[in-house]
C-alpha cells in the first residue's frame, strides 16, 4: 500500500504553464462595454463617432466632437449561469458594481488657418474591457466516467512517467504534466501496472460505477484597457485617426471538483476532491487605425483595423486533492489519503498574442431627428497564439485546428426629441470555435435613454445578452462538459460634462 504523502513547506518554482484554449480566449474576447449610450445602440459606432467609448471601434470618431468633453459611467451587472449535466440543472446568480469607464477628449479647432486639416482631438479613455466575475455550478450522476481518467491520461501520454519520478521526487520538482501523475499516485486514484521503478503505464484506481459529480468555478477580475487617441478632420469631410492601448489584467479562478462513487460503496476510491486555485496577472499593448468618410451630409461610412494586442502574463497555481479510500488491508477501515503540497507554481512569464479585428461600418444621419448604424467585423480566432514557441506548441495547434474566423454584427438607432434621446441597439457575436458549441454565438439587445442639459448630459442604458457554452471540466482524460447557459443583464448610468 502507497504510503500517504504530506508535503508541508512552501515553496516557488518555475516551469512550463499549463495554459489551455479557455484561458487564451479569456484575453481574445471583450464585451461591450461604456458610455451607456454606446452601450445602448449595441456598439454600433463605427461610422458615428462622437462619443468617449467609439474610438474603441474607430479611432477617428474623436474628430466628431465639437467641443471638450470628459465623463463617467457607473455599471451594474447581474450574470445568471444555468447548468445541465446529466439532466441535473443548478442556476448561479452573481451581481457587480463598478466604474465601467471615465475619460475625456480635447479639440483644437483650426478655423482661421488656411489649412484643410480643420480640427485635431486629444482623447484618453478608460474602459473595463472584460469584468470576470462569475460563479457557475454543476451537479449530476455521470455513469460513465470518472475523474480518475484525468489524472490517468497525464500518467500515461508520451510514454508514461516512470514510477521513480511519482515516488523519490517532490510535486514542486515537476512538470505540470508530471505534477498531475503525481497528485493521481499519491492520492490513490491511479495505480501503475508493475510495482518496479522503472513501470511507465498505469490504471484507474477508482472502480466502475455511477458518480456523483460536482464542480463549482468561482471567477473574479478584470482586464482594464487605457486608450490615447489621436485624430484629426480634413476638410470636415475625412476623419483619421489612431489608438495607442495599453491593457492590466488581473484574474483568479479557484475550481473545486467533487466525486462520490455511488455504485460501489465498499469500493477503494469513495469520495475525491480535486481543488485549483489560478492567479494571472499581466499587462498588454495594442494599437488601432481608422478613418470615416462623410460622402454627404446624411451617409457616413468608417473603416478600422485593431490589430492583434501582445500580452505579457505570468501564471500563479496552487492544487489541492484528497480522497477518501478503504484500506484493502483490512477491508473495511476508512482512510483519507491527502495531498496537499501547499506549493504556489509560479510559471515563467509567457507571451499571448491575440487576434487581430477589421470593422466595417455604416451611419445615416436624419438630420436633427435620430440616426441609425450598423458596424461588421471579422476576425480570425486561429491566429491567437502563444509564446515561446516550444512550451505552447500543443495548445496553439489546438487553437489553430479548432477556433475560426468569426463576425460581428451590430446596429443601432437614436431618435431625438427635443433634449430627449431614445436608443435601441443589436448585437450578434458569432462563436470563435469551429464546432459553434463549446462556446456558443452571443445575442444582446440593448435600449437607453439620455436627455440633455446644455453643458451636462445624462444617460442610462440597460443590455441583455445571452449564449451557450460547452467548456469541460478539464481538458484532457476526462472531458465530459456542462451545458452552460449564460444571461447577463446591464444597467448602466453616465455623465459627460462639456468644458
Amino acid at each position: 500500500m502507497k504510503k500517504i504523502l504530506y508535503i508541508l513547506s512552501l515553496a516557488c518554482v518555475t516551469c512550463t504553464s499549463a495554459q489551455e484554449i479557455s484561458d487564451a480566449l479569456r484575453y481574445a474576447q471583450e464585451n461591450i462595454n461604456g458610455t451607456p449610450r454606446f452601450r445602448a445602440m449595441g456598439g454600433a459606432f463605427g461610422a458615428l463617432g462622437g462619443d468617449l467609448s467609439s474610438m474603441n471601434v474607430n479611432p477617428a470618431g474623436s474628430a466628431i466632437f465639437t467641443h471638450n468633453q470628459i465623463g463617467l459611467t457607473l455599471s451594474s451587472y447581474n450574470l445568471t449561469s444555468e447548468s445541465h449535466y446529466f439532466g441535473t440543472k443548478d442556476k448561479q446568480n452573481d451581481y457587480t458594481l463598478d466604474l465601467n469607464q471615465a475619460g475625456g477628449v480635447f479639440v483644437f479647432n483650426n478655423d482661421g488657418g488656411k489649412s484643410d486639416w480643420k480640427k485635431f482631438t486629444i482623447a484618453l479613455n478608460y474602459e473595463n474591457s472584460n469584468n470576470f466575475d462569475s460563479t457557475i455550478f454543476s451537479s449530476g450522476v455521470n455513469p460513465n466516467n470518472s475523474i480518475g481518467n484525468y489524472f490517468l491520461s497525464y500518467a500515461n501520454q508520451n510514454g508514461g512517467v516512470p514510477l521513480s519520478s511519482l515516488t523519490e521526487n517532490f510535486y514542486e520538482e515537476l512538470s505540470f504534466s508530471d505534477g498531475q501523475a503525481y497528485l493521481g499516485y499519491q492520492g490513490f486514484i491511479i495505480d501503475p501496472v508493475e510495482d518496479v521503478s522503472t513501470n511507465t503505464a498505469y490504471t484507474s484506481a477508482v472502480p466502475l460505477g455511477n458518480f456523483y459529480q460536482e464542480n463549482t468555478t468561482v471567477t473574479t477580475g478584470y482586464n482594464g484597457k487605457l486608450t490615447l487617441n489621436l485624430a484629426a478632420s480634413y476638410k470636415d469631410r475625412l476623419y483619421l485617426g489612431l489608438n495607442i492601448n495599453s491593457y492590466y489584467t488581473d484574474f483568479w479562478q479557484s475550481t473545486s471538483f467533487l466525486e462520490e462513487n455511488e455504485n460501489d460503496p465498499n469500493g477503494a476510491s469513495q469520495r475525491i476532491r480535486f481543488n485549483n486555485d489560478l492567479y494571472t496577472y499581466g499587462s498588454g499593448f495594442s494599437f488601432q487605425a481608422g478613418a470615416i468618410g462623410k460622402i454627404t451630409e446624411a451617409l457616413r461610412l468608417g473603416i478600422a483595423y485593431e490589430s492583434p494586442t501582445w500580452y505579457r502574463l505570468n501564471d500563479e497555481l496552487s492544487q489541492y486533492v484528497s480522497n477518501f479510500v478503504v484500506d484493502p488491508e483490512t477491508n473495511d477501515a476508512s482512510i483519507s489519503a491527502i495531498v496537499n503540497p501547499n506549493v504556489v507554481i509560479l510559471y515563467e512569464t509567457h507571451k499571448l498574442r491575440t487576434p487581430g479585428k477589421w470593422t466595417g461600418s455604416m451611419a445615416y444621419v436624419f438630420g436633427k431627428l435620430g440616426l441609425i448604424s450598423i458596424d461588421y467585423s471579422l476576425k480570425d480566432y486561429s491566429k491567437t497564439e502563444s509564446n515561446p514557441q516550444n512550451d505552447f506548441r500543443g495548445v496553439n495547434n489546438a487553437m489553430m485546428n479548432t477556433l475560426d474566423f468569426a463576425s460581428e454584427l451590430r446596429i443601432g438607432a437614436e431618435h431625438r426629441i427635443k433634449q430627449w434621446s431614445l436608443r435601441a441597439g443589436y448585437r450578434w457575436e458569432q462563436s470563435p470555435y469551429k464546432d459553434g458549441k463549446t462556446i456558443g454565438d452571443l445575442t444582446a439587445y440593448s435600449g437607453g435613454l439620455g436627455y440633455n442639459f446644455g453643458r451636462v448630459k445624462v444617460d442610462l442604458s440597460y443590455t441583455y445578452s445571452h449564449k451557450d457554452l460547452q467548456q469541460p471540466f478539464f481538458s484532457q482524460g476526462f472531458i465530459d462538459a456542462p451545458e452552460i447557459h449564460k444571461i447577463n443583464n446591464n444597467v448602466s448610468v453616465g455623465v459627460l460634462f462639456g468644458l
